[in-house]
């Protein structure tokens, strides 16, 4: 389906309820940007969207940890719930509603759903062996009992599910089991237990279609590894085991109607809180704010509503088997879709709190680092597919510090200063026929990447954008506003181009909005224009059309930054000396990083002082391990963030394997002597073999010359040095 062209969608959006027992991980994050950045275009689109989600409060593991804490669950749970709100601010989540399964709202639901079923005669009852904790005096939860599984033989696995081959199993079933309680290995006891027959042939006979139709606008309502796991889950005899869905007291949770004692396992209550969220948002009146003046029976009840869910692959099980065909045969409306997503890696193997392995969203926002970077990277990783993907510290730097500032932001930052300072602010018309073509074949892959968002395919729709912002990095660098603004005689060229290039940006700018919000409203603000409808890509910024100033939209990732999210500022290397660590624990606390590059390194000069401290005499072999070669600059710009550092783009007349040339970027710390303008064109001499340096900016492949009679900090008497006429870029000086 076309996005863009559909009709208006009503669509009903939840996320994996989290558990109520800690914070949010990384895991909850990806889950929620993913589903986010969703929702946000189908906003754009003109879609009404009602997302909505809850804390999962039920069950065992709430009821003992709020023990163990001396609270009761509800305080306990409440106190979980309270820390929600800083995370969906901090990560700029637009969630609609935000409730609880602890609610009158999932009891009414929980047990209307089971009434229904048993009086379908979906429900029956049996006495089962099940495992007893001798020391603790209670049943244990799947979850408390691990051991190894009867499938694959990994061991410490959960009662309920393998974590290493996706079997799903009866805590009995383990080999070698004990209570992760007590320790005890568990006794065998009788109790009655409820069941959901999911063996009824109706049950298989709905999921076999259920599971393999296509939804409504003629896509697969499950990804195709889902599709096969159901098959492989259903089995070819079509035989599927009843679902035990009660749990005995002591249990935190929904009572089972005239079982005195008995009380639903969380897995019957917990998705039944997507619709108790969603009657409370309506009950509460949250939906007639949003433009919806129905009632929660009324939405459920149109054929037009959409319900689409976004979990993660270790719970899609329960999401379509036992969610859907609970649905189904209680009479409520069935799932439209339910997305599966993989989990975010770090070194080949999932994150884990308990393990200290990951990135900790709370202390990523501590730190001071943009939620935007981490929506981005996200959203370049993750595609339609159920697959994991690798968090590493150099990926993330490198995506964000090349892709949003040094091809997004840049188009802005080299072009908006012109039409502030030269023309009031008042932008020009397309430059010519080139423009206009690119503006339109900008465009058009605008409705590319719409189609792609919708499709969840958002790291294709990140590449496609960044496609984009490189033919428009391309134009400007042909048409050089910095040399067009020496010529006042090309001034209407100069206004010209930089209108067409901030009409580009502001056309990458809608198409990057659902990833990255809260840029997309800066640079509204910007450019004096909404951005926030996809079909803004096709109003074009009128000539006479005023901007306001520029102003800084987003720094760098500084590699200290991420030391400092994933604990790196703190390891000592054990293979060095005591003496050289204890020194090093010395540099570190006073907030310098032992790689950052001093002041002559930055900018390639040596003051009068450090002259004097540094003017013993060398060998003419020392002398020859430098290579000195002559450099032209072909483009010189500010840098983003920084009030010393000018970015040189040099030609040493290098080339790459295919043949191509190769230009070099260098920093220099010239800022207060020259505006960047001044620079291009000019010969300069380079640094050559210096090691390449990674610095916040980014790569720094030399060092360009340059005399100073004063500190480097102050522009008097600061001179890069120029070759006499009739050298050329590549020679060498000796």
């Amino acid at each position: 389906m076309n996005s863009a062209t559909a009709a208006p969608r009503n669509i009903f959006v939840t996320t994996a309820l989290p558990y109520a027992n800690g914070r949010f991980h990384v895991g909850h994050m990806m889950e929620y940007i993913q589903a986010d950045i969703w929702v946000r275009f189908q906003r754009m689109q003109g879609h009404k969207v009602h997302w909505v989600c809850a804390d999962d409060t039920h069950g065992a593991p709430i009821m003992i940890a709020a023990e163990k804490a001396g609270k009761t669950p509800q305080e306990f749970v409440a106190e979980i719930a309270a820390t929600r709100k800083e995370y969906h601010d901090g990560f700029h989540l637009s969630f609609d509603h935000w409730y609880s399964t602890d609610s009158p709202e999932n009891v009414e639901l929980a047990q209307d759903i089971y009434r229904k079923l048993k009086a379908n005669g979906f429900i029956s009852t049996k006495t089962i062996e099940q495992f007893y904790d001798p020391v603790k005096g209670m049943f244990l939860p799947d979850r408390y009992i691990k051991g190894e599984c009867p499938k694959c033989g990994e061991k410490d696995q959960y009662g309920d599910s393998c974590e290493n081959c996706g079997a799903v199993y009866a805590p009995t079933d383990l080999k070698n089991p004990y209570s992760t309680l007590s320790g005890a290995t568990p006794e065998m006891r009788s109790s009655e237990h409820f069941f959901f027959k999911l063996s009824d042939p109706k049950c298989v006979e709905f999921l076999r279609a259920w599971t393999t139709e296509a939804d409504r606008h003629g896509a697969p309502r499950l990804q195709s590894e889902i599709i096969a796991k159901s098959k492989e889950w259903l089995g070819e005899d079509g035989k599927l085991g009843d679902w035990d869905i009660s749990r005995d007291a002591p249990y935190f949770g929904i009572p089972i109607p005239d079982a005195p004692g008995k009380f639903f396992y969380v897995w019957l209550d917990a998705p039944v809180g997507y619709l108790a969220a969603l009657k409370n948002y309506f009950d509460s009146g949250k939906a007639n704010a949003n433009g919806e003046p129905r009632s929660f029976a009324d939405f459920l009840a149109d054929p037009a509503t959409e319900q689409i869910h976004f979990i993660g692959k270790d719970i899609a099980y329960f999401h379509v088997l036992f969610w859907p065909a609970m649905l189904n045969f209680a009479g409520y409306k069935v799932p439209d879709s339910v997305n599966v997503h993989g989990f975010i890696q770090m070194g080949g193997e999932k994150m884990s709190k308990s393990r200290g392995t990951g990135v900790d969203p709370l202390k990523y926002l501590q730190l001071g680092m943009n939620p935007e970077w981490l929506r981005y990277y996200i959203a370049a990783k993750l595609n339609a597919n159920v697959e994991d993907f690798d968090f590493t510290a150099e990926d993330f730097m490198a995506r964000v510090n090349a892709d949003l500032i040094g091809k997004y932001v840049n188009i802005a930052s080299r072009c908006a200063g012109f039409i502030a300072k030269r023309f009031e602010g008042k932008l020009g018309g397309e430059a010519d026929d080139e423009a206009r073509a690119l503006l339109q074949s900008t465009r058009d892959g605008g409705a590319e990447v719409a189609d792609l968002y919708n499709k969840r395919e958002f790291g294709k729709a990140i590449r496609k954008i960044m496609e984009l912002a490189d033919a428009a990095n391309q134009y400007v660098d042909r048409k050089a506003p910095w040399l067009l603004a020496k010529d006042d005689t090309k001034a209407h060229e100069l206004q010209s181009v930089c209108s067409t290039a901030l009409g580009l940006f502001r056309s990458l700018t809608v198409m990057l909005a659902p990833v990255m919000p809260k840029l997309a409203t800066d640079v509204s603000s910007l450019l004096n224009v909404e951005v926030d409808r996809f079909a803004a890509l096709n109003a074009p910024l009128a000539p006479g059309h005023t901007i306001r100033p520029y102003a800084h939209l987003m720094s760098r990732v500084e590699e200290r930054q991420l030391d400092a999210l994933l604990g790196l500022d703190k390891v000592v290397d054990p293979h060095k000396a005591k003496g050289e660590n204890d020194k090093n624990k010395k540099d570190n606390s006073s907030n310098k990083s032992a790689s950052a590059p001093s002041k002559s390194e930055v900018s390639g000069k040596m003051s009068t002082s450090e002259s004097s401290a540094n003017n013993a005499f060398i060998s003419i072999d020392d002398f020859v391990k430098i290579d000195l070669r002559i450099a032209k600059i072909v483009n010189a710009e500010h840098v983003e963030g920084s009030d010393k550092l000018l970015r040189l783009t040099l030609d040493v007349n290098e080339k790459n394997e295919d043949g191509s040339a190769r230009l070099r970027n260098v920093f220099s710390g010239i800022k207060a002597a020259y505006a960047p303008e001044a620079l291009v064109g000019q010969l300069t001499v380079l640094v050559a073999n210096l090691a390449p340096r990674k610095m916040k900016f980014g790569v720094s492949e030399g060092m360009v010359l340059a005399a100073s009679s004063k500190d480097g900090d102050n522009a008097s008497g600061l001179y890069i040095l120029n070759p006499h006429t009739g050298a050329t870029p590549g020679m060498k000086v000796t």
